[in-house]
């Protein structure tokens, strides 16, 4: 099949589905190195075009990735909700973009709507949108989990406490998780990357974490983000696990370069459920994802990296998480090169997830070695408020010193739940509540008592 698009006396061609939603994607580093890119202005514009007239049964009729060798391909359509999609199937993406808009697509509408998107329409139409329609319909949708905290209702901003250390020590990691706790941080999980990814390294940070959220009743889930396999094995061995994690991505080839495959998420997700460890809900899993990573791992099949991050979401939705961030500027320069990229593609992913389903939060961060700097991710950051992210992630002092990145703080986040009026987790809320922490103010009273429950040296 071939797309064509005539103006001004030029002709655009693309051979391919995948070669227009390529050329139709903003500029970014990524596809430029994979040679996908829009070779002009004009022929991203052509591209747009093309797009906005393709009917969406185009998306269920020829596959960005072959079906015969990606399972994410064979998920996507084998799973599609014929019934969900029928007030759509007349359409053409200009007009979902259209009906995204509108007050007709309220949020019961939208989440009705979600079963019957493929992931490669989602990303086409936010290839047609500004800025400001992503964080419109973003804000309308609302996805909500739970584990021993509900994350994503009206009003709320949930927070994941990152006490990450560079040599595990836990006396760091404790004074960490309190620095976070006394900002009222946390309530989403609080999850460490370790150092070691040895099973008994994890097994002994997962039985700090669980000790100390035993010790101060506290309404939250805690996670050693180590390999699937890991955590399976931990299980096993009668850890005490809260959600499984793992880095995900939107095609077969490179989820194996991650070591995982929906086989292996499956058997996690049920080793996980079978410990029956939450109170409010049964969401076990935490994916991880950003754009560019099949690209990194030669696993791309010359699709772009937005649309495979969207696919990346498919993959997530099978498994029902609690969590689901994009870490969108961890991965560099190569893939997203400066402040600008980083803002679209945190907006892309985030609306992307959300219609596709998913409790999506953000990494609102970047590398050292990128073109930005904290302004970028403070607009990023208010942006997101606004369109109504279910969490943001956060590090003491906005720096991670294990990982070597730019993050928020969790001053960052306490700012966005005065500035958008929003709060944690209602049980985690009423719990800071009851600690004397939820003003904040009052944290410096109850701190001799938290520092001493926690074993640590008051100074």
């Amino acid at each position: 099949m071939r797309y064509a698009h005539a103006a001004g006396g030029e002709t655009h061609r693309f051979a391919t589905l995948a070669a227009v939603l390529a050329a139709a994607s903003p500029a970014r580093s990524g596809d430029q190195l994979a040679g996908i890119a829009a070779g002009s202005e004009a022929q991203r514009v052509a591209a747009k075009y093309v797009l906005a007239d393709l009917p969406l049964t185009a998306f269920l009729s020829e596959a960005v990735v072959p079906y015969e060798v990606d399972e994410v391909t064979r998920l996507i359509l084998d799973r599609h909700d014929e019934a969900a999609f029928a007030p759509f199937r007349s359409m053409t993406l200009g007009d979902l973009r259209d009906w995204l808009l509108s007050p007709a697509a309220d949020p019961a509408a939208l989440a009705a709507a979600a079963p019957g998107l493929t992931p490669e329409m989602v990303a086409g139409v936010s290839k047609l949108m500004r800025n400001q329609d992503l964080i419109a319909v973003a804000a309308k949708v609302r996805v909500v989990t739970g584990f021993r905290s509900t994350i994503g209702l009206p009003g709320r901003l949930s927070t994941r406490l990152q006490p990450n250390h560079p040599s595990d020590d836990p006396r760091g990691i404790a004074a960490a998780v309190l620095d976070g706790l006394l900002m009222g941080a946390g309530d989403a999980v609080i999850g460490i990357n370790p150092a070691s990814d040895s099973i008994r390294g994890c097994t002994e940070l997962l039985k700090a974490l669980d000790a100390m959220r035993s010790e101060f009743d506290i309404p939250t889930q805690s996670c050693v983000l180590t390999h699937v396999t890991s955590s399976i094995e931990i299980i096993e061995a009668g850890g005490p696990v809260d959600l499984v994690f793992q880095s995900i991505a939107g095609t077969e080839a490179a989820n194996d370069g991650f070591g995982v495959s929906l086989a292996v998420l499956d058997e996690a997700q049920a080793a996980a459920r079978s410990l029956r460890r939450g109170t409010v809900g049964n969401n076990v899993m935490y994916f991880e994802t950003g754009q560019g990573a099949p690209l990194s791992a030669g696993a791309h099949h010359g699709v772009d990296q937005q649309t495979l991050e969207a696919r990346a979401y498919a993959v997530a939705r099978a498994f029902d998480p609690l969590l689901v961030n994009t870490v969108v500027g961890f991965i560099g320069p190569e893939y997203l090169y400066d402040g600008k990229q980083i803002i679209r593609a945190g907006l892309e992913d985030h609306f992307c997830g959300k219609l596709l389903g998913l409790p999506m939060g953000v990494d609102v961060c970047y590398t050292n070695h990128v073109e930005a700097d904290q302004d970028d991710m403070d607009t990023l950051m208010c942006l997101l408020g606004a369109a109504g992210v279910n969490f943001v992630i956060c590090v003491p002092g906005s720096d991670d010193v294990m990982l070597s990145y730019q993050s928020l703080s969790f001053e960052d986040a306490a700012w966005m739940q005065d500035r958008f009026n929003t709060r944690p987790a209602p049980e985690f809320e009423a719990w800071l509540e009851r600690m004397g922490l939820a003003g904040r103010g009052d944290a410096e009273a109850a701190l001799p008592d938290l520092v001493a429950r926690m074993g640590i040296a008051a100074q």
